[in-house]
């Protein structure tokens, strides 16, 4: 706009080069080179780049003269394929190969990864699969094509990446790293790229609009870097350098798309950057799941992964879970909602005791019980055992008073290492669970929120996986017999089934709680140790000493008993089997009332009353009271006496008394 400047005005510059480029035409052997700053057109993702490099909008304007000054003789030059300028990069960086052992070498590790994504196709991307890959893989050698399609895809749709040039100034510097590492791998990946270096780092982060060495140094390829950490604490991901290789190649195919409406890198890619042949790709799949679990600024929608300078719900996620440390009722609060969810389905027992406090809190009755400790009782064997003292305690006593029915509590605790990692799939499920409540107020967005439900449908997954593995002792108070000490032993409970079920199982199969017990095995416990009063025994005495006494079997309520003492009354064996029935004994003349044996007897289950009878004693009063024949001779025992025809105790039959 000046005519009086230095070089000249706009308009002497425009018709110079207007009368340069005619003079070229006209002229033989002449070849005029034109170089314009920018070679795209107005509106293409590279604008910015143009006027950048143009000089801003008076520069703009002289580049359109000088592109109309040209294009009138211009023999445009095409730009080179995408396969050329990997081929530029190429002999830019390496030596051309003149080698046959070079050509084998090649030919060898592109045949070796070829086959390797042939023969685990559903792993890759499907372009891997075809023949054509194999030539690309000798084309780009000793360089992943995979490395050339995301910086010439994704890269350079950066507006100051220039393409080629960007791709080469990168690529010296992860070359000349690796070369000062003595890196051996057979090609480079983009796992291969060495982000920790400061100058690749530089070039990979210069031309990002955002600050991203704070997220490469927490969840990429820092020295305190989240999967370098994994790696450590994993040694079969640590072995390969999975986490670290896997977060390389994640940074590269997402971080210049970070703002692009789809964002990423999916995971069949990722194992693309990764992956080399001798190598488990399910090692990556893992080191990729661990990561998603724990990073904070790696961002997830199905299979797409990618990383953001903001930090994701996770963070938000993991902070509360770290708050939730310091309120002592918060995480035994949650783990006595799962428990007392759990133990609605009782298995064996006739009453469940989740979380009991004190021995006041069992009830002192004739019923077989579980009572479950709280977390701050756990179990732990072959050490002192908070868990053990509170269930002899609770076996003792019940409150201040001594407890009377001891063979009928059963106790179940928690394994003392295994308690950190419920302590934390809690924590993390009631984090997950707050995010989801507050979504509206933490303003989250729609992956955000997915994500949020996504993230507390897996802790809960993992606190109801954790919460049986955590709950796997069962302590049970044992006798051997009536003279010896009771013991202590500890079962490790397995299986898919709820809490209790799984100890009535247990209990079930070692004998340890009887829910079905047979006339015989009365017989026997009433024969052996002995439970008979002189020639018998009140069944009330009898449902007493079975809920006192450990070296008794243990019932699962008086029912068990009542149900065997029927079925042996009913026996035709039952003089060598079971034992005969009276309502009562007569001690003035030494007489058992309403004895009956050999037939159905109603035994009430809820009054309890009545006499189990010696064999010996029931014949000898059956064969006394049996009216002589005519011939002289004693007719059979009938099983009843006093004339009765009544199978109820009490003579509500019709039956008469002497």
């Amino acid at each position: 706009d000046h005519g009086d400047l230095p070089g000249g005005s706009f308009e002497t510059h425009f018709t110079f080069a207007q009368a340069l480029t005619e003079s070229a035409r006209m002229a033989q052997k002449c070849l005029l080179v034109v170089s314009l700053p920018a070679s795209v057109k107005p509106g293409s993702p590279h604008a910015e780049a143009e006027d950048i490099e143009v000089g801003g909008e008076r520069g703009q304007v002289a580049l359109d003269a000088l592109r109309q000054a040209v294009g009138r003789v211009e023999s445009s030059w095409r730009p080179a394929s995408a396969e050329e300028s990997f081929e530029i990069v190429r002999r830019r960086l390496f030596e051309t190969m003149i080698e046959q052992a070079q050509f084998v070498a090649r030919d060898t590790t592109a045949k070796a990864f070829f086959e390797l994504y042939r023969t685990q196709q559903q792993e890759f991307p499907s372009e891997c699969h075809d023949s054509d890959y194999e030539k690309r893989l000798k084309a780009a050698y000793p360089i992943h094509p995979e490395v050339f399609d995301r910086l010439y895809q994704d890269w350079s749709s950066l507006v100051k990446f220039q393409r080629t040039r960007g791709v080469l100034r990168l690529m010296a510097s992860v070359i000349h790293s690796l070369w000062e590492k003595g890196d051996r791998s057979p090609l480079i990946l983009p796992s291969s790229i060495s982000i920790d270096d400061p100058r690749v780092q530089f070039e990979l982060t210069r031309y990002l609009s955002d600050n991203w060495v704070p997220v490469i140094e927490k969840d990429v390829d820092g020295p305190n870097s989240l999967p370098l950490r994994l790696d450590g604490e994993t040694p079969n991901l640590g072995k390969y350098s999975a986490c670290r290789r896997v977060a390389r190649t994640i940074y590269l195919g997402s971080a210049p798309t970070a703002k692009a409406a789809t964002k990423g890198i999916d995971d069949r890619r990722i194992k693309l950057g990764c992956v080399m042949p001798g190598e488990a790709s399910a090692i990556f799949g893992d080191a990729l799941r661990r990561m998603s679990a724990a990073s904070t600024f790696l961002y997830q929608d199905s299979v797409r992964y990618w990383y953001s300078t903001q930090p994701t719900v996770t963070k938000l996620a993991d902070d509360r879970a770290e708050q939730l440390k310091g309120d002592p009722d918060a995480v035994p609060g949650e783990v006595g909602r799962w428990l007392r969810n759990d133990l609605q389905k009782k298995g064996d027992f006739s009453r469940v005791h989740p979380l009991v406090r004190t021995s006041g809190d069992v009830p002192d009755d004739r019923d077989a019980r579980l009572v479950v400790f709280g977390i701050e009782y756990p179990h732990a064997k072959d050490t002192a055992s908070p868990a053990l003292a509170a269930a002899q305690e609770f076996l003792q006593n019940r409150g201040t008073a001594p407890r009377i029915y001891r063979n009928t509590l059963i106790f179940l605790a928690a394994d003392k290492a295994r308690l950190q990692d419920l302590d934390e799939a809690v924590r993390q499920y009631l984090a997950w669970s707050s995010i989801v409540d507050e979504a509206e107020t933490l303003n989250l967005d729609a992956h955000q929120t997915k994500q949020a439900l996504s993230r507390k449908e897996s802790a809960k997954s993992a606190v109801a996986a954790r919460l049986p593995e955590t709950y796997q002792w069962m302590i049970v108070p044992t006798q051997t017999n009536p003279q010896a000490n009771p013991e202590w032993q500890a079962f490790r409970l397995t299986g898919q089934d709820g809490l209790a079920i799984r100890a009535s199982k247990k209990l079930r199969n070692d004998e340890l709680l009887i829910s079905g017990l047979a006339a015989s095995r009365l017989r026997l416990e009433l024969d052996q140790v002995p439970l008979w009063r002189g020639e018998h025994v009140s069944i009330q005495q009898l449902t007493e000493d079975f809920a006192r006494y450990l070296y008794l079997p243990r019932l699962r309520d008086t029912g068990v008993l009542v149900e065997a003492i029927r079925g042996g009354l009913g026996l035709l064996t039952w003089s060598q089997d079971s034992f005969a029935y009276a309502e009562s004994f007569d001690e003035t003349v030494g007489r058992y009332r309403g004895l009956q044996a050999g037939r159905q007897v109603w035994v009430d289950g809820d009054n309890l009353i009545g006499l189990l009878v010696k064999p010996e004693a029931a014949q000898k009063q059956l064969a006394a009271e049996t009216p002589a024949t005519p011939d002289g001779a004693a007719t059979p025992p009938t099983g009843g006496t006093d004339g009765e025809t009544t199978t109820t105790p009490g003579g509500t039959g019709g039956g008469t008394e002497p």
